[in-house]
């Protein structure tokens, strides 16, 4: 891993499976980091808050509408991949991550605000 300003590159995108997640420690946080089919990469926060489990990488990708979600594999509550927000409960939320594809590395960022 390397470290560019306040982003850490993490793996190369094709490293990642489609729809699948995979974990990185990132500033000391475990985070889990989606591709989704169209190549769009999200990081979140890989707590789930209703299971109190570290799980959320290994939910099920999906979509509601135009939104792009993880359910988390315990209670399979839904958190929207670009903002960290539970679509089952609006007062839960994950922290998201920003991230960037750059030359084909992924990189994560600090937490959104």
């Amino acid at each position: 891993m390397t470290k560019t300003a306040d982003f850490i590159s993490i793996c190369r995108l094709e490293q990642l499976e489609r729809e699948r997640g995979a974990t990185a420690l990132v500033a000391g946080h475990a985070v889990a980091i989606f591709r989704t089919y169209d190549d769009q990469v999200f990081a979140l926060g890989n707590y789930d808050p209703f299971s109190k489990s570290s799980v959320i990488a290994r939910g099920i990708v999906g979509t509601r509408g135009d939104i792009p979600f993880v359910a988390s594999p315990v209670y399979k509550q839904a958190f929207d991949l670009r903002t960290g927000a539970c679509l089952d409960d609006a007062g839960v939320s994950v922290p998201a991550y920003e991230v960037r594809v750059e030359d084909g590395l992924v990189l994560v960022g600090p937490r959104k605000r």
